[in-house]
């Protein structure tokens, strides 16, 4: 159970935040949230994938950690064994707020429920005057970006949607042990589609900002097996 609440020196100028990786820390999961404008960024090491909102009709972007559920293939030993950490992930326990339903200014939340809170040792929020430390401001700076991520995200479905981009991923996973299991429920970028796009096509992609982000997404799906050594590896290592 969450327990957010806005962010302020008055009230929580004495919490530190672990900022060690681990399951205790809620590390555990098999992928987080991400926007187009962090694809290009993210596609260095994770697989980037889509999954449908029904309820909604919004589709999502994931950076994907593992293939069931409580799996991180990238947590060891209290370290993150990758180039990059997603902002979804290297913001917690903060995230962005609003004063009200109606509001449009975002505010730094932190989730007081978190693993992450400390109420000694790990990193400090503040310093003694009050004012926010190095660790904080570089938050600030990483929930700004992920909320304009945000913003920008319907567009980029959107336009996806418009030029039939997506289609149903099915990958098979070969484990060391002999099995094989197969990963559904989310979506990839239709190559074929993309390649078959006219010029107007590609200049609308362009003109929105959409078309790396797209190229991003489909070369991310070379880390797919990748990450599937990392699997069949820990279930060697036991």
């Amino acid at each position: 159970m969450s327990d957010h609440a806005a962010l302020t020196p008055q009230t929580h100028k004495d919490l530190h935040v672990h900022t060690e990786y681990g399951a205790d820390y809620g590390d555990a999961v098999m992928c987080c949230v991400t926007v187009p404008s962090e694809f290009r960024r993210v596609q260095n090491e994770y697989p980037i994938l889509f999954r449908l909102n029904i309820e909604r009709d919004e589709f999502v972007a994931f950076a994907l950690f593992g293939f069931e559920n409580g799996e991180n293939l990238f947590v060891e030993d209290g370290r993150w064994n990758a180039r990059y950490r997603p902002l979804a992930m290297d913001i917690q326990p903060f995230l962005i707020g609003r004063s009200s339903p109606d509001s449009s200014e975002g505010q730094v939340h932190i989730d007081m429920a978190s693993q992450r809170i400390a109420q000694s040792g790990g990193t400090a929020i503040f310093d003694d005057e009050g004012q926010p430390t190095d660790y904080l401001r570089r938050v600030i700076g990483q929930l700004g970006e992920l909320d304009a991520g945000y913003q920008s995200s319907p567009a980029f479905f959107a336009a996806l949607r418009r030029h039939d981009l997506l289609e149903p991923l099915s990958v098979e996973i070969p484990l060391v042990d002999g099995s094989v299991n197969r990963f559904v429920g989310f979506h990839g970028i239709h190559e074929e589609r993309l390649q078959a796009l006219d010029a107007d096509a590609l200049a609308d992609l362009h003109g929105g900002g959409h078309l790396m982000p797209v190229f991003m997404a489909l070369a991310s799906l070379s880390n797919v097996s990748a990450l599937i050594r990392r699997k069949n590896e820990r279930m060697r290592d036991g």
